[in-house]
């Protein structure tokens, strides 16, 4: 299967003061029509930034230019001008933001947004872009469609407030998905209608998904592979079902080990020992090597290597010069 998007070492710097950090860090994968790609990871790993740098809407200071390739139809979308980029983002690749109340704005009706993009990307006006938008929100669910239209974003539930920001960016019909975090600030019951509402919009129309996020009941629901990132870096990377059956990484193991079941009782949870290190002190080697249980030398110093082509690890512990360590702590 030929992807519709390919990302090769995608790497994005911040210049904070004098000094400059990787917020992501040579990260790679493919995405495919009709198929998702969940990114997951702590807060602060890099997920929302990747996102934004496939976009190119981070603010500039204090980010760097992205480097590293995005390939969409033949064309780097890294060295695109941005009136060439513009003619893309929105209507070929779209992204749903984590909060609509703040992606919203608060002035202009639902209409007067839906049409916005109607009039910017599809040169339709009038009439025409007050259906297109009416049908928009049909699309998502919205009840009373044409009433909605005149409403302002304070006058609606956060879960219809989502529905939008989904109406939105799937009005030009995107090939690729973007979407970061899409029920962090929803009720349990609202989260699974706003994630049935995307993946049921996905099938119907073949789009490539890359979804962000932290749960990994969401992962599991809607991945068909997922990349774990720790500290700006991927770490881990398999299809959903061999992740989820014999994750490798201490990190992803240990994100496992953290959840609660049904059979623990009070104070059994098992929480990963440490926190995550700040942008401006990643440790040097492996940067989960202060937090886990399996740490050997190699891992405190120089770059760790991938290990395996079809389920991706960065650890040493892969290494067969090493694996027998996993074997002894196992």
């Amino acid at each position: 299967m030929t992807p519709v998007l390919e990302v090769r070492n995608l790497t994005t710097r911040l210049a904070i003061g004098t000094a400059i950090y990787r917020v992501v860090e040579d990260l790679s994968f493919n995405l495919y029509r009709g198929k998702t790609l969940a990114l997951v990871g702590e807060s602060g790993c890099g997920k929302s930034l990747t996102a934004l740098s496939l976009m190119r809407i981070l603010p500039q200071p204090p980010a760097l230019p992205s480097e590293g390739e995005v390939w969409y139809q033949q064309q780097n979308l890294l060295t695109l001008s941005e009136s060439q980029m513009r003619a893309i983002r929105g209507m070929r690749m779209a992204m749903i933001f984590q909060d609509p109340t703040s992606a919203l704005n608060p002035v202009y009706t639902i209409g007067a947004q839906l049409v916005e993009v109607a009039e910017l990307h599809l040169a339709i006006y009038g009439n025409e872009a007050l259906e297109l938008a009416r049908q928009a929100l049909t699309d998502v669910g919205i009840p009373s469609p044409e009433d909605r239209l005149n409403d302002y974003p304070h006058q609606l539930s956060g879960g219809m407030r989502q529905r939008v920001m989904i109406a939105m960016a799937l009005m030009c019909q995107p090939e690729i998905l973007i979407a970061d975090e899409p029920t962090t600030a929803l009720d349990v019951t609202v989260q699974a209608q706003v994630l049935d509402l995307i993946r049921k919009l996905q099938q119907e129309r073949g789009m490539a998904l890359l979804l962000i996020t932290h749960d990994m009941g969401v992962v599991a629901e809607m991945a068909d592979e997922v990349i774990v990132m720790y500290a700006s870096q991927a770490v881990e990377q398999a299809d959903v079902r061999a992740l989820f059956s014999h994750s490798r990484h201490p990190y992803t193991q240990g994100l496992f080990a953290s959840r609660p079941t049904i059979e623990q009782k009070r104070g059994q949870l098992k929480p990963i020992k440490g926190t995550v290190p700040p942008l401006t002190r990643y440790p040097e080697g492996c940067r989960f090597h202060p937090r886990c249980p399996y740490v050997m030398e190699v891992c405190r110093s120089g770059v760790v290597p991938e290990f395996e082509e079809t389920h991706k690890t960065k650890c040493w512990l892969y290494h067969p010069d090493y694996s027998k360590e996993l074997a002894h702590h196992g």
